[in-house]
């Protein structure tokens, strides 16, 4: 925070002095684009999101993760249980030994899949009837049978799967890919979220949040439309004049600021973000713009049926957006309840499958057709599946300690089920992956040595992986 005395200016923050010229976030930015050479000129400093090196060759370069917000049912979509058919309505074995469950459905009777289970293209990987355009793709797809994490609740769940820990205030994967990686288009940032209409995750924000990294490196989240993300666009009435004027104090409150207390990370990145804001301004709406797109491609994600058109959309904006350099984009289904089948897995899931399905189908269509999918990594999952167990008769509770998610692209061999979890789809059992895991082996396809990658904070190196050992799943 700035000190109030020692400067000949008005006793004003910096940030009541933007507040009082109109706010916004193109106002708050420094005159990175109005009078970028004299900046330069002035008072050169660290770009924060130039691209970096890798720590070794990548076989992927970006990433598109496609996150099924309330726990996707492994057991009814991409992990066939024989024996879960055969004692669909007995108790579970004792065998299994006790039970965690977070309503108490330990004793409940077995709940067969809902949907048969087929084999698949050349390779015969057996998908759910649920999925029929994703099955298409099966040969591409390397589906781990053996994820498992460590909460049964959905904000702990969601933080663990997109920042690595239970708890919040960790960065997320996105920003931790930022950070190591940096952005390939200067205009745009390293990592983007697309959410979904219908509200945003258990959990909220935290969950794409960059934790103690800087705060330029978190997800910016966008929508389609005109004004794709919030508050960016300059008020009525301030004119680029104006603007020029307000930067140019702003710079000399912050250079003063610099020259007393030295380097200041914080600040720096806070700028960073700024000048970020205020060139997406221009880039932002002109990568939104869909119409651009060719009707067939709209047919193609699904924007010609209103089933599929929310989703379809935003898969087309991950498209163009690491088309456009964009390092990282991960794209929200479901809204606060999302895949959260706890009454009707077959009422929900035909809601979920039936609007996410051919729009994924057509993401990995489009990118091979585009050359792009041979390094872009795309990974679906949710924060945990769901028990082989009955709920209230058709549903089943949440189950963190056996679930699937799967990885295509980057060069990953498809059509394979890597890992496998028990008899009845209960717990994770052969050549099992924890979600730290899950993220190692995300950022080694990156390039990046999970160990290698850390931050300095409150006396520790942290990292996304966490001081628990690690292991790269190879076999990817």
């Amino acid at each position: 925070m700035m000190a109030s005395t020692d400067i000949n200016l008005p006793r004003l923050s910096r940030r009541q002095m933007l507040a009082s010229m109109g706010g916004g976030a193109g106002l708050v930015a420094l005159k990175a684009m109005l009078a970028e050479q004299a900046v330069a000129a002035e008072s050169p400093k660290p770009d924060l999101h130039a691209p970096k090196e890798p720590h070794y060759t990548p076989r992927a370069t970006r990433v598109i993760w496609l996150f099924m917000h309330g726990g996707p049912s492994h057991v009814d979509l991409f992990d066939p249980k024989p024996d879960l058919v055969k004692y669909a309505g007995q108790p579970v074995p004792d065998s299994f030994g006790s039970v965690m469950t977070r309503r108490n459905v330990a004793k409940n009777p077995l709940l067969g899949p809902i949907k048969p289970f087929r084999k698949h293209g050349e390779s015969g990987l057996e998908i759910s009837d649920f999925l029929p355009h994703t099955a298409q793709h099966a040969d591409r797809l390397c589906v781990i049978r053996s994820m498992h994490g460590d909460s049964v609740n959905h904000p702990q769940s969601v933080y663990q799967m997109n920042t690595g820990n239970i708890l919040m205030g960790h960065p997320s994967v996105g920003s931790w890919v930022a950070y190591g990686l940096g952005t390939e288009n200067r205009d745009m940032p390293a990592f983007v979220v697309l959410p979904d209409p219908g509200g945003g995750l258990k959990g909220g924000p935290p969950a794409w949040g960059s934790g103690y990294l800087p705060a330029s490196y978190q997800g910016v989240t966008m929508r389609p439309g005109k004004a794709p993300i919030l508050n960016l666009a300059p008020q009525p009435g301030i004119s680029a004049e104006k603007q020029n004027h307000a930067f140019s104090l702003l710079q000399g409150i912050n250079g003063d600021f610099l020259q007393r207390v030295g380097e200041d990370d914080e600040l720096q990145a806070r700028i960073a973000a700024y000048e970020l804001a205020f060139r997406m301004q221009a880039a932002a709406p002109a990568l939104v713009d869909i119409d651009e797109e060719t009707a067939a491609t709209h047919r193609l994600y699904g924007l010609d049926n209103k089933e599929t058109a929310e989703f379809g959309r935003r898969c087309l904006l991950a498209r163009r957006m690491i088309e456009r350099g964009v390092r990282f984009v991960q794209v929200h289904s479901g809204d606060t309840l999302g895949w959260d089948a706890h009454k009707d897995v077959l009422s929900n899931h035909t809601k979920y499958c039936g609007s996410t399905d051919l729009p994924v189908a057509g993401l990995l269509t489009d990118l091979s057709q585009r050359g792009l999918l041979d390094d872009t990594l795309v990974i679906w999952c949710g924060e945990f599946g769901r028990m082989p167990m009955s709920e209230q008769g058709k549903g089943r509770d949440h189950n963190p300690w056996g679930y699937c998610s799967w990885l295509a692209g980057a060069g990953i061999e498809g059509g394979r089920a890597l890992g496998a979890t028990d008899a009845i789809g209960l717990r994770a059992a052969e050549d099992r992956v924890h979600v730290r895991d899950f993220h190692a082996t995300i950022l080694h396809l990156m390039g990046v040595d999970h160990l290698e990658l850390s931050y300095f904070h409150n006396g520790l190196e942290e990292r996304l992986t966490g001081p628990q050992e690690a292991h790269i799943v190879e076999a990817v």
